[in-house]
């Protein structure tokens, strides 16, 4: 946290308009998981006074913060839990936690834990003073601290009475707070508009895997699956969908591309111009890689001689470009182009559209792209123009979609366009 000021400055130039924190409560091991103390900043970091500091450092350059809620589970040094193998049946906290037997000791046999690991003892969520306690918690860092919201650990295994209060408390006074939660399935229950505002979008992540890293499916798989994802949810909740490439839950995509930054380029776009909020996992954007946990969690690369600066380039290119052209945000997606590797897709708003195309493959495509308005377009990535040509042949959902014109294009293996028209 001492060193907030030169972090800060490359977030901004980055383009980064919130920052989520995995845990940093008092809490064991380096991943910190197993909460000690929920009011108090691990001195690992700093402090609750270096944090405030760095709240407001955030907030200065316009970057909002959300933090690590992990409210499914404590560590066993969490005084609660201290208490129980203190005093066993007579403890006041016994009913906290879902103990299996007594005596309690520490042992995955005795109470539920997260996986079959003791140190991280499951709470009793839809407990009343359970309950009352998480609220306190994640109020207390919204009024005292200030952050923005929380991202919540293993949302959809706490009691949802939980996330039903937390909403009506946290949204009255304090409306503009995010509640993100984790989810690995559709998250259905949790997207329900009584509960959160976003979860972590894995199903992205393993459609996008599967088409980009490991080829192992082609583009109409990929946008079958897309298709279905979307169908789920109300247009208002894609929009505001987390889309993960990689986190400190899995393998980087660059590993799973074998190291090949192209691939994680072309999976970048995708993540910037489909519906949601881009998520970036520290490092990607220089070319940081690694195997699945620990391994991903390696330091952030600071030193610039060892940074991809190229690849940073890209990132905050694509990023200024979401920020620029208002559909990529906020319009509706029409697929456009779907045969072997090439994927593309509109995205479009009243009268503004910004066309992507991809090709997920080892061979030159040579594509006939459907538009929507005659005229000269230019590709955001390489500045290059093409004139509009009439559309030769049938195209996907031109049932839906007037397409006036087509753009004859020539796209390198693993490579992408995101095109516009020019005013």
């Amino acid at each position: 946290m001492q060193r907030r000021e030169i972090k800060m400055n490359y977030l901004e130039e980055l383009g980064v308009e919130c920052i989520y924190l995995n845990p940093i409560f008092k809490a064991e091991y380096n991943h910190k998981y197993a909460t000690i103390d929920y009011f108090q900043i691990d001195p690992m970091f700093g402090d609750n006074e270096l944090f405030r500091e760095l709240v407001k450092t955030v907030h200065q350059k316009g970057i909002k913060i959300i933090l690590d809620g992990v409210f499914n589970h404590s560590g066993i040094a969490f005084p609660a839990f201290q208490d129980v193998l203190k005093n066993q049946e007579k403890s006041k906290f016994r009913d906290w936690f879902l103990i299996n037997r007594f005596p309690v000791e520490i042992s995955s046999e005795c109470y539920e834990c997260v996986g079959a690991y003791p140190y991280m003892p499951k709470l009793n969520t839809a407990h009343p003073e359970v309950r009352a306690f998480i609220l306190q918690v994640m109020e207390y860092w919204i009024q005292e601290y200030k952050i923005d919201g929380w991202r919540l650990d293993v949302a959809d295994e706490v009691d949802e009475s939980v996330w039903l209060k937390a909403r009506i408390l946290l949204k009255q006074k304090y409306p503009q707070t995010l509640l993100l939660g984790e989810t690995w399935g559709s998250g259905l229950q949790l997207m329900n508009g009584l509960e959160m505002d976003s979860i972590m979008n894995y199903t992205f992540r393993d459609a996008i895997r599967d088409f980009i890293a490991f080829a192992r499916i082609d583009a109409l798989t990929f946008h079958q699956r897309m298709q279905a994802m979307l169908a789920k949810y109300p247009d208002e909740m894609n929009l505001a969908m987390y889309l993960v490439l990689d986190s400190h839950d899995t393998e980087r995509f660059l590993f799973d591309c074998q190291e090949d930054k192209r691939k994680l380029k072309l999976a970048m776009i995708i993540q910037m111009t489909f519906p949601g909020a881009p998520a970036i996992y520290y490092g990607d954007e220089i070319g940081l890689s690694g195997e699945n946990d620990p391994d991903c969690r390696r330091c952030m690369v600071w030193q610039e001689g060892e940074q991809d600066h190229q690849l940073l380039q890209q990132y905050q290119a694509m990023i200024q470009l979401r920020k620029q052209e208002d559909c990529l945000r906020k319009g509706e997606l029409t697929a456009n182009y779907v045969k072997a590797g090439g994927y593309g897709y509109i995205r479009h708003q009243s009268e503004d559209a910004v066309y992507t195309i991809v090709n997920a493959g080892d061979t030159e495509l040579e594509i006939e792209l459907p538009v929507l308005k005659k005229g000269w377009y230019q590709d955001f990535l390489s500045g290059a123009q093409y004139a509009s040509e009439e559309l030769s042949e049938s195209a996907i959902n031109q049932d839906i979609c007037d397409y006036q014109a087509s753009l004859k294009l020539k796209l390198p293996a693993w490579e992408a366009k995101v095109l516009k028209i020019r005013a």
